[in-house]
């Protein structure tokens, strides 16, 4: 319909370009659509053509999506869900209650079995699963909405106990969401990362990774891996294996944007033992045991579709989505994802904001 192209990579992204080079990309979910392009003339085609078949309404700017709140200003574009993150707290009755700095305590680590009792099953999920859509926004919610989800049977009060304390950490950022700063370089950048064995059940390793276009964090993820990883070394060795496959997936989406990625996408790792298993064609002793499912990264490799780079440990973006860490540390990792609160965009746009 309309001459558009339906992105392979993404069910709900359209996109259409005329001879000129401009483009229109249009993102659909249920009965609500958001679209943005490089040509006003294009946009208002689109717009005409949508009334005339469909009853719409024009809402204009965007504002507001899928319970997100957006702000455009000169600089470039604030995304928060603060007025979602104020309601979760009247919700569980602690909208009066007193902030923490970091959400969860340096180095905590839960378990199924602790000693305390068992909590309210039904009260723990509502709270989890509201903390996990707020991290549509909030990548520095990530990890402690991860480790949370994986105690959703038979909950105990330690677990309810630390659920609340990142409800307090909420409470002190509600204004925080992510900012993309304009005319940044249009390259797609990753940083994988794993704590090794950090679970206290079952011994496996919690991968992280996030990707950034010019400036701030678009895509993040903190996962327990399938499988026990035998050194820290595998154990990073399958986070940038699962980094891989998402960097495919970027690169596909981007390129039906327009923003086709010509040289391989950098992706950072902090782990050289991991870096060289990646590029060592040569199945060996410390990698011959490993699931054949995460090798596919040194094809990636190979076909030049990814560049694996290594870094500093203290400049290792993933680190706050694989372990609870010291204050200052997150504090310095979650501006490094671009996560700030509205008040650092100037006092006219914070007083435009409705919380």
């Amino acid at each position: 319909m309309c001459k558009f192209k339906r992105s392979t990579s993404e069910a709900t992204l359209y996109t259409r370009s005329d001879s000129e080079g401009d483009l229109i990309i249009v993102s659909i979910y249920v009965d609500d659509i958001v679209y943005t392009g490089s040509s006003e003339r294009m946009l208002n085609e689109f717009k005409r053509e949508m009334m005339q078949r469909y009853e719409m309404s024009d809402l204009g700017l965007l504002h507001h999506f899928l319970g997100m709140g957006i702000l455009q200003t000169d600089q470039g574009v604030f995304i928060h869900q603060s007025k979602y993150a104020k309601s979760l707290l009247m919700k569980f009755g602690l909208e009066d209650c007193k902030p923490v700095s970091i959400p969860l305590p340096t180095g905590e680590r839960l378990k199924k079995v602790d000693g305390s009792e068992l909590a309210d099953e039904g009260l723990y999920r509502k709270i989890v699963g509201s903390l996990l859509y707020l991290t549509a926004t909030r990548p520095d919610l990530m990890y402690a909405a991860s480790l949370l989800s994986r105690f959703m049977t038979s909950p105990t009060k330690k677990h309810m106990g630390v659920a609340r304390r990142v409800l307090r950490y909420v409470q002190g950022t509600l204004s925080y969401g992510i900012e993309y700063v304009r005319n940044q370089s249009a390259t797609l950048v990753g940083f994988c990362d794993a704590d090794w064995a950090g679970s206290e059940d079952d011994s496996r390793s919690t991968s992280g990774y996030a990707f950034s276009f010019g400036s701030g964090a678009f895509s993040w993820a903190s996962v327990k891996q399938n499988t026990v990883a035998l050194s820290t070394a595998e154990a990073e060795y399958v986070s940038a294996s699962e980094a891989t496959a998402q960097t495919i997936w970027l690169r596909f989406v981007l390129d039906d944007f327009g923003e086709m990625q010509s040289e391989a996408t950098p992706l950072f790792c902090d782990n050289m033992s991991a870096i060289s298993m990646a590029k060592n064609p040569v199945f060996h002793q410390r990698t011959r045991h490993i699931n054949r499912r995460y090798h596919f990264i040194r094809e990636a490799l190979q076909e030049g579709v990814i560049n694996m780079q290594f870094c500093r440990s203290e400049e290792q973006l993933a680190d706050i989505f694989t372990k609870a860490l010291p204050k200052d540390r997150f504090k310095y990792l979650r501006s490094k994802l671009g996560v700030k609160p509205v008040s650092s965009l100037g006092e006219a746009v914070e007083n435009e904001a409705t919380y």
